[in-house]
This record gives C-alpha cells, structure tokens and sequence, in this order.
C-alpha cells in the first residue's frame, strides 16, 4: 500500500461541531457534511483497505463521539448502530474499542436529538431498530459494557437532564424513549442474554434489576419478555449462587409483574417440572433459613406463585412432591408430624407466618380438584388437623397448646380460613369427615357463637361491632359448611344431623334471628337461606322427620312468605331467601298430608298465590312447581278456587293471565284476540321454530322436549287438571278461549313431538315404511284438526262476547234515551208551572179546575215520568223489540217542599206517557 494514500487518508479532519448559524442556507450544507461523515466513518470500518488500521479507528470514532458529547441525532440512529455493531465485532480481538462502546453507550442516556418536530415521527423506525442493537451489546464479554449497556437502559426512566444544546437542536420528549423501547426488542434481548451472566453476578443482579422496571412500567414490555418465555427462563434462574441474597427478591419481583399483566401465560410457562422444582427449592429455602421480615415476606410471595400455578389443571405440583410437602406444613402445627420438613421448624406466630398459614390452607382447595390429592390429604390426616383449626379452644387441650402462640385475632382469623377449606374439602373426603366427627365439631362451635353473640341475647352481652360481626361471620361459615355436607344427601350423614337435635336448632336460631329488632344484612340473610337449605336436605326425603317437625316447619315457612316480595331486588339477599323459603315449604311440608293439612290451615296456599302474584317472573317456575305438588292434597283445591287478589281476580283467571303472558314472552303465534292463528303450529314458540331446522343427536332432547321444562305452560297445564275445566270462577270469554287452549295442551304437544320426529327423518333421509308413515301422517292430521277445532270454538266465544258487547251497548243507548226523554218532561212541566205565575189568565183556568176536582170529591191522578228498571228483547229488530219495565216516580216541582201537599197543582203533575 502507497505510503502517500495513507498519509492522504489521515490529512482530513472531523471539523469541530460550532454555534449554526440561524440562516436556513448555512445549515443545509452543515448537515450534508455531517450525513458523509458517518457514511466515511463507516467505510473506514469496513473497507478491506483500511479494516485493520486500528489507530485510524481509534482516533475516528473518539473524534466522532467528542462531536456527539451532547446527545445522538436521530437521523444519525442508523449509522450510529451500524458503527457500534461494528465496533461490537472487533471488542474480541482488540480490546481498545471497549472504551469506544463504553463511551457511546453512556451518551445514549441523553435524550435524541432532533432538529425539526417531525423527525420524532420520520426516524422513528430507526431509534426503534438502534434500540434493539442497543440490547444486543450484551452479547460482549466484558463487564464493562454490559454495564453500561444495562445502565443506560436503567436511566431511560430517569429525568436525565440534556447538556447545554446547539442552536436549531432540541431534544426529544421524556416518553418518545421509552414508546421507542416499548416497540424495540430491547426487553427481550436484555432477558436472552441473563443465560450469559453466569460468572458476573453483580451485571447479572442490575440486568434483573432493569428487567424488573421494565416489567413494572408497561404491559407491552411484559408481553415481549414473556414471548421470549421471560417467566420460565426467570424461575430457572433465580436459585443460582448469589452472594448478596438480591436475585431471588429481584426475580420473585419480576413473576409478580409478569403476573399481573398476563397470568395465565405466566402459569402456563411455570407449570414445567423444571420450573416447580426451582419453586420448592426457593421457598423450603426461604421458609428454612429466612428468618428477617423481608425474608418472610418473599417466602409468602413464592407461596403465592404457587397458589397461581396450582389453578392451573396441568400444574405438577403433585409429581414434583412439593403438594406432600405443602400439606405437611398446612396440618403444622396443629399435628405432630416425623417429617424432616417440621421437626426443626418454629414459627415466629407474627403477621407473616399468619399468611403463609392462610395461603397453605387456600391450596389445600385449589389442590382438591385433583383425586390424587385427596388420597394425599388422607394420608397427612387433614381433615383432622381443620377440624382442630375449627374446634372452639376450650374443645380440646391439644387445641390450648398450639393457639397459645396466636393471637386471639390471628385464632378467628384461621378459624374461618379452616372453615372455608372444610366447606370444600369435606364433602369430597366425607368418609374422614364423618371418621374425626365433623358434625359434633361444627355443631359446637354453633353453639359458641350462640352463646357469645349478643346478636341472639345471650352470653356476655357484648354490643361490640367487631367481635359480633366475627361471630356472625362464624356462624355463617359453619352453617355453609353444614349446608354443604347436607346437600349430599348422604343417609348416614344427616341421620347423625339429625340425632344430635339438629332441626330444632336450626329453626330456634332462625326465629331468633328473625325476633331480632336489628335490620338485615347480607350475613343475616345468608345465615337464613342456608338454615332452610339445610332443613329441606334433611327432610325432603324422609317422611318422619317432616311429620314429626312439620308445625314448626310450617310456622317458619308461612312468617316468611307473609313477607312478600317487596324487597326482592334490595341487593341483600332476600331473593335468595324467598327461593329457599319455597324450596322449604316443597321439601319439609309438601307429601305428607298431616303437614300439608295443617299448612293449608294456616292458609299456606293462599300465601303460595300471593307470592306468585307480587314476585318476578324468574320466581314463577319454582313456586308454580310447589303449588302442583301441594295439589295433590284434595283439599288444596277449596282454597285456591276461594282465593282473590286485591283487585278480586281469582286464581284461574291469575293462571290464565299468567299463560298468556308466557306465550308473549315465548312469541307463540295468536291472532289480535288470543286464538290459535296458525293450526299447524298451535303452541310453538319462535325460538323453537328455528331450533326445529336443526338435528339433534339421539341421547339429547330435541327442542320440543326440552320446551317443557324451559317455561311454564305445563305447569300451568297440570294444575287446571287438578282444577278441572269446568264451572271456574271468575272467567271472562276471552278466558275462556285461552283455557281451551290449555285444556288441548297435551294433545298440542303430543302431535308437536311426532311432527319434530317425521322433520327429523326427513332431514337424515330417512324413510318410514309405509304403515309408519301413514301414522305419522295421521297423527299429525289429528292434531292439526284439534287446533282447527279449537280456533272454531275461540271464534265461538267470541261471537258470543261480541253480541253480549253489542246487548249491553243497546242497553246503555236505552238508558240514555229515557233519561233524557224524563228531562224534557221534567223541563216542559217545569215551563207550565211558570207561566202560572207570570199568566193571570192561566191562573184562573187552573184554578177552576181545581174547584171543579174539588167539588167532584175526586183525587187528582198522580202523574208520573217513568225509571228504566229491566229491559227485555223481543222478537223485533231495533228500538221496537225493546220492552221497558218502567218504575212511577212523582215529578216534584220547585218549592213543593216547602208548598206541602195541599198546594200541589194537578196541572203541574200532568200524565205523560212515554213514546218513541
């Protein structure tokens, strides 16, 4: 290579960046020079000619970076990168660039510069791509630069104040960066290269540090770690050889951000076996040797990641043997346990072993959903070690012991979480619940909160909020956990309910709570609808127990359907009370006929009526359901047919109107009047209409079977049956063309299914043999011909209403026309008994004529004007086939009163006779 040409390469020179004028012609030029220069930096890197002069580089880029001291130009990203990448190349064999990338790494924690508002927008993309090269540095060996290279990512959400700028520059705004960065594949590259850190452990704490304030400050970049499967390669790490005790914190950290941002990922990519094991080894680590508050409190975070991963159906917590070890600590230290695990372990009894007890229990319910679980919970004795968590302290001298160390706030505390398990665990390990007498437990501790509650007016009389409201919540979870075992339906188990006293109990504490003069709550209200669950599990099924409790059973159950629904959608529960008041009264009186008698005594199906009445529709199907079956009772019937509501309907006319209001809500086809409009589809729906184009396996109800137990019309139906269908009070004619539709509801529904199956034979292709098919078709017909008949004998009815309409119409004219008929008579006598007293000549002749009657010893005939009292048709067409039974009244004049009998004059009481 020629000596001169080297000498020529070196002679030009990086001019020195000065004050820009502020002349636009002085400053185009400037940037052109500056756009080459890069663009010869770059060259000078990678020209073969020149890729080895070392110095030449050296000297360049100082230059370069000396000229950028106040910032990179964001037009300049690109070449920039190019020439780190560069550098980033080189750092292997000649350590000398190490300083250069140092350098320009830390003026990468100055804002970009920009010289006009809309280079943020038009280089964009390029800071998004330097980003990412930025991140790619960490692959250089030295510490020095992944240092820096972690720093200046640190200090991108740091206020790093610009040095003073060059006139025409300005840099850009605090967040452009980190949108940038959201964008990039920093976060990405920085979790990649924590695999590389293995033997720098002070960069590889700061890099965890970085990730962490990546993972707090956006969802963006949570969602880039964790497609480089961040949280997997996270756990996987965190147990590796740390002498500041930091990485485990800063990586617990991070799964916790990871976590909130996108869980279900994250559970996802910690569910491995590998990711588990370095779970256990982290906690049974922290749980052994952590022994400062934050240590405790990292150990109850592990916990909770765990608690996350084992909702996940495919954890393999069990497999990896940390659920055996997580149970034995759950039952510690309420059992004596030979287990490594708790034979040296103490607990500090302080707020953070208190949730750690917590969250152990919390698993223990999560844990359940697998059987192999169980057969672990089995083998530890778990339902053991929750019934003396449960237990009342004064219960059991092993109890005394272990809550010494508690608190008796820490002891409710775990009382409830133990109960809470029990609700769940016990009905899938009953066989043990029933073994350690469960029963007995919750009974007792019942009655505790009986005792100590003032809420019944018992015990010490404490008006404390806090301590009542805890002894509610008690009792709440005991009765739920009582509930709960109940509703299996287990002989064995509710026999043993039952034995102890349990139904007389229950209802004492539900009419105490009821005799309480303090209003409802939410807890209150639970505690009453779970009462009656349990007392219909217990009595549904046992015909002794509802004729041995049924008057009291029955006295429960008409107090709180006297309560109406007035309340149903407070929001406090008192739907769920009167749901469960219902189901009450089906399983506890309903089938044994001392019960029902006794009920309907106490005019229980009236209240049932009532209910139906003022409840919402969602209520209807369950009362409608009770009061069927009570309708099997002969003397049911005398009181629904004598019940009335407040505006006097009767219960045929409610039920009626109750169909109707079905078939509008279902969209069935009627015509303007309530008929049948469509003959071949009487009672479908619109909804199952649509539902009848399709085909339906055969071990699944098709839409015509399923419609029955979807709405209300077969209730309805059966009990008009009960009913019967003739000499109903109460019934207008447009009732009586709904009821003949109930009254062909089975028949409707019958010809309903057979068409569905001829539909779906057709739709499969397949073809009935003929004597089938004729069948069909004759099925069909017939109930096709019944609705025909039925929409004859609606129009029937109302022809007769309508003429009845016109009759009474007619009736209302006649009347009209007769009183009016008495005014003009009343107004034309009243004109004659004036013109007496302004016609003297009238006078006279009156009065000549009074003489004369007079002196005939004649009584004056008292006139008359007729009052329509009955009305009856003839044979004849109009007014002329009316005739009239009419009443006499005397016309009273004016003052009559006061004139008195003797001065009444003849003239004025004329006879008038009534004509058309």
């Amino acid at each position: 290579m020629d000596s001169g040409k080297l000498v020529h390469r070196r002679k030009p020179d990086f001019p020195v960046i000065r004050p820009r004028a502020s002349d636009k012609k002085q400053h185009i030029p400037e940037v052109g020079v500056k756009s080459l220069e890069l663009g010869k930096v770059i060259r000078l890197l990678e020209d073969p000619l020149t890729a080895n002069l070392k110095e030449r580089h050296l000297f360049v880029l100082k230059k370069l970076l000396k000229r950028s001291q106040i910032g990179f130009l964001l037009k300049e990203l690109t070449c920039i990168a190019k020439i780190l990448n560069i550098c980033a190349e080189k750092v292997t064999d000649h350590p000398e660039y190490v300083p250069i990338l140092c350098e320009a790494l830390h003026i990468c924690r100055l804002p970009f510069l920009k010289e006009k508002a809309s280079d943020e927008l038009n280089y964009a993309q390029d800071a998004i791509e330097f980003l990412s090269h930025m991140g790619c540095l960490m692959r250089v060996s030295h510490a020095e630069v992944r240092q820096q290279t972690v720093e200046s990512v640190k200090s991108f959400y740091s206020c790093v104040a610009p040095k003073q700028l060059i006139d025409g520059l300005q840099p850009t705004s605090p967040g452009y960066r980190l949108q940038l960065l959201e964008r990039s594949e920093l976060a990405q590259t920085l979790l990649l290269s924590l695999a590389a850190l293995e033997n720098q452990p002070a960069i590889k704490l700061q890099l965890l540090h970085t990730l962490q304030i990546l993972s707090r400050s956006s969802d963006m970049n949570c969602a880039s770690i964790l497609n480089a499967r961040g949280a997997e390669t996270i756990c996987l790490h965190m147990n590796e050889p740390d002498p500041s005790g930091q990485v485990l914190f800063r990586s617990s950290e991070i799964l916790w951000n990871l976590l909130e941002r996108g869980s279900k990922e994250v559970t996802a990519q910690l569910s491995s076996m590998e990711c588990v094991i370095s779970l256990k080894e982290a906690f049974l680590q922290q749980l052994m040797n952590g022994s400062r508050n934050s240590d405790l409190h990292l150990r109850n975070d592990l916990l909770v990641i765990t608690t996350l991963i084992a909702e996940s159906p495919s954890s393999l917590l069990i497999e990896s043997l940390f659920a055996k070890q997580l149970v034995v600590l759950a039952t510690f230290p309420e059992l004596k346990s030979s287990n490594p695990l708790v034979r040296n372990l103490k607990l500090a009894y302080n707020n953070e072993d208190l949730k750690m007890k917590k969250l152990l229990l919390n698993l223990l319910v999560l844990m359940s959903k697998d059987f192999a679980a169980l057969q672990l919970y089995k083998e530890e004795s778990v339902m053991l070690a929750l019934l003396t968590l449960v237990k009342p302290p004064a219960a059991s001298s092993q109890r005394r012991s272990a809550s010494l160390q508690w608190s008796s706030v820490q002891q409710r505390e775990l009382q409830l979480q133990a109960l809470a398990t029990v609700c769940t665990i016990a009905p899938l390990m009953l066989a043990d619940y029933m073994t350690h007498k469960g029963s007995t437990c919750l009974l007792l501790l019942l009655d505790q909160c009986i005792a100590q509650d003032a809420f019944f007016g018992q015990g010490h009389g404490s008006h404390d909020g806090l301590r009542r409201g805890s002894m509610k919540a008690q009792m709440r979870h005991c009765i739920r956990v009582l509930r709960s075992v109940t509703s299996l339906g287990e002989d064995s188990v509710n026999q043993d309910f039952c034995d102890q006293g349990t139904i007389n109990q229950f209802l004492g504490i539900l009419m105490q709570m009821e005799a309480s003069p303090d209003e409802e709550d939410v807890l209150t209200l639970e505690i009453k609808s779970d009462i009656q669950l349990i007392l219909s599990a217990l009595c549904e099924n046992d015909m002794y127990r509802k004729e041995l409790f049924g008057s009291e059973v029955v006295e429960m159950a008409i107090h709180f359907l006297k309560k109406g629904c007035d309340k149903f959608y407070s929001g406090l529960g008192h739907n769920t009370l009167i749901l469960s008041t219902v189901d009450c009264v089906r399983s506890c009186i309903v089938g044994c006929y001392t019960t029902e008698d006794y009920f309907l005594a106490k005019e229980g199906a009236c209240l049932l009526l009532d209910l139906l009445r003022s409840s919402p529709r969602c209520v209807h199907c369950n009362v409608l359901a009770t009061l069927l079956e009570l309708c099997d009772n002969p003397n049911t019937l005398s009181h629904i047919l004598s019940w009335r509501d407040a505006g006097g309907q009767t219960a045929p006319r409610f039920l009626l109107q109750l169909w109707r209001d079905e078939e509008e809500e279902l969209k069935v086809s009627r015509n303007r009047d309530g008929g049948i409009a469509d003959p071949q589809r009487p009672i479908i729906s619109q909804y199952h209409q649509e539902d009848a184009q399709l085909s339906f396996p055969a071990n699944i109800p098709s839409a015509a079977v399923l419609e029955v137990s979807e709405n209300l019309r077969l209730k309805i139906y059966s009990i008009f049956c009960k009913l019967g269908f003739q000499d109903l009070p109460g019934l207008s004619r447009k009732d009586y063309a709904t009821l003949s539709i109930v009254r062909r509801y089975l028949s409707f529904k019958v010809g309903e299914v057979w068409d569905e199956i001829r539909r779906e034979l057709s739709s499969d292709g397949v073809r009935p043999i003929t004597p089938d098919e004729e069948a069909l078709s004759t099925i069909c017909k017939f109930a096709e011909d019944t609705a025909r008949r039925v929409a004859a004998e609606q129009n029937s009815i109302l022809e007769q209403q309508q003429k009845e309409d016109i009759g009474e119409e007619e009736l209302m004219y006649t009347e009209i026309k007769s009183h009016w008929k008495q005014r003009e008579l009343i107004a034309k006598s009243w004109d004659r008994y004036v013109s007496k007293t302004s016609n003297y000549e009238i006078l006279k002749e009156v009065k000549a004529q009074r003489e004369k009657y007079q002196d005939a010893a004649v009584h004056p005939t008292e006139h008359f004007v007729g009052q329509v009292m009955s009305v009856e048709r003839a044979g004849a067409q109009g007014p002329a086939g009316v005739k009239l039974i009419l009443a006499r009244a005397p016309i009273k004049a004016a003052g009559q009163d006061q004139v008195g009998a003797t001065s009444q004059d003849p003239e004025y009481f004329s006879t008038v006779s009534v004509k058309d």
